[in-house]
């Protein structure tokens, strides 16, 4: 059985982790892992989670994401959910997230990277992942609106395509 590490709202872990399924106490949020791997074709490779999904199902979504189970770190989470949902090995040691989006019960560590993947050669988790594509922005907006892709903001996904070529909140590297 899974279990959730606890944190409070500035992210401090506190006392006991949480079983999987059972509701956050009051105050207490979860920590959730998303990566956006772009091409060089300014495209987001998207996954279309399964049916049975009890949050999501059918409805396409960032290259792949999960719950951080109790222990890991933001960067170990993410390399588990990559390699058991698309069968890719990657290491984030050493990383930091390049956003992170505080929700109502949770912190959303998203990391945002450039890779070339060959969409034949990722192994499919058949538990979670149905389908992968690549993906333009316009594609995914258009998806949202269509009510195929997650609901997230739009202005979100506009900002992690924007992210992609600038890390950070500037569009300028230079120092003052």
């Amino acid at each position: 059985m899974e279990h959730w590490d606890l944190y409070d709202k500035n992210r401090i872990k506190m006392g006991k982790p949480l079983r999987r399924g059972k509701r956050l106490p009051k105050g207490r949020y979860r920590l959730v892992v998303h990566v956006c791997i772009f091409n060089s074709k300014d495209e987001m490779l998207i996954q279309q989670r399964q049916p049975f999904d009890h949050s999501w199902g059918n409805l396409w979504d960032f290259s792949a994401g999960g719950s951080a189970s109790s222990g890991n770190t933001s960067q170990k989470a993410i390399e588990r959910e990559l390699y058991e949902e698309l069968g890719i090995r990657l290491s984030f040691k050493g990383k930091r997230p390049s956003l992170t989006v505080p929700f109502e019960e949770l912190f959303d560590d998203i990391y945002i990277m450039e890779k070339e993947i060959k969409l034949e050669e990722l192994k499919l988790d058949p538990k979670e992942v149905q389908d992968v594509k690549w993906a333009s922005l316009s594609e995914i907006l258009k998806m949202i609106d269509k009510g195929t892709f997650i609901p997230y903001h739009k202005s979100l996904i506009e900002l992690l395509f924007a992210m992609r070529k600038h890390p950070g909140t500037h569009t300028r590297t230079d120092r003052f």
